[in-house]
């Protein structure tokens, strides 16, 4: 989220900051850090960036040639961006020590930025992580449904290479959803290399992964055989499952054609119904 797309809030503010000019929370109740979960944050930095800034707060009594911030959240985070060779770290500086009023702020400008989907749950993690926000409050405030937020949030466990490719562009929302029925990383890595290279769309990577791994290995259920689609149909289907974010399949028959919508609870189905009301 760059400067000049935060909405001015008294109190809240966006900065780049210098890591020698933040200090860590001498109140801070945890002193030591899994290695392993540090070491892998930093290659996540290296791969994709870092994707939540940091909260800070100005220190009053600052000497002119120490910190002049205070960390409040993102301890981890900015131990990892050093580590990652970093040159400033996004901060979110906050003058207030108001929890709900810098909560709003967050929320307000979480409409406003041009956020791509892996941006946009990171965002959303932030907001539960470093504020307290429930999923229900963050659904409610920002106009979607919590299967909505969940579906976004689950975005975050992709693997770094394919987390790189969503947040360029590559690979979209839809696709990274679909590759999360896979529970081998280097599987969701290889499906996500032939997406790229062949083209495959939404529906295509859900048929792949209902019956293999992406690399041609087919689990032991068999699918069952697809009658050929009249031209077009597969088109609009996946065009039905991306607005959608489900799965969507489009027949036809010598009389007349089938749509079916899949939804897994029945919020997601409220949730699809919505999307469809709003088209």
């Amino acid at each position: 989220m760059a400067p000049d797309e935060l909405k001015i809030v008294s109190g809240v503010r966006y900065a780049e900051l210098d890591f020698d000019d933040v200090r860590p929370n001498p109140r801070q109740p945890r002193t030591v850090f899994d290695e392993d979960a540090l070491a892998e944050l930093v290659h996540s930095i290296r791969e994709v960036g870092l994707l939540q800034p940091i909260v800070v707060r100005p220190i009053t009594d600052a000497a002119a040639a120490g910190p002049h911030y205070e960390l409040v959240a993102g301890e981890r985070r900015w131990r990892a961006g050093r580590e990652a060779g970093l040159d400033l770290i996004p901060a979110i500086v906050r003058d207030t020590a108001d929890d709900v009023l810098l909560r709003d702020a967050l929320l307000e400008n979480l409409h406003r930025a041009e956020l791509n989907a892996l941006e946009e749950a990171a965002a959303y993690q932030q907001l539960l992580d470093d504020f307290g926000c429930t999923q229900d409050e963050l659904a409610a405030r920002i106009g979607r449904s919590r299967p909505q937020v969940s579906n976004t949030l689950r975005l975050l466990r992709l693997p770094a290479p394919v987390q790189r490719r969503v947040a360029a562009g590559v690979l979209s929302a839809g696709h990274a959803r679909a590759l999360l029925g896979l529970d081998d990383v280097e599987a969701m890595d290889r499906l996500a290399h032939r997406i790229v290279a062949e083209g495959l769309s939404v529906r295509a990577v859900e048929e792949i992964v209902s019956v293999g791994d992406g690399d041609g290995r087919e689990r032991t259920r068999v699918a069952r055989p697809r009658r050929p689609s009249a031209p077009g149909l597969l088109e609009i289907a996946d065009r039905l499952s991306d607005r959608l974010e489900t799965r969507v399949r489009v027949e036809s028959g010598k009389v007349k054609g089938k749509v079916t919508i899949e939804f897994a609870t029945l919020d997601d189905l409220r949730r699809i119904v919505d999307v469809i009301d709003r088209s």
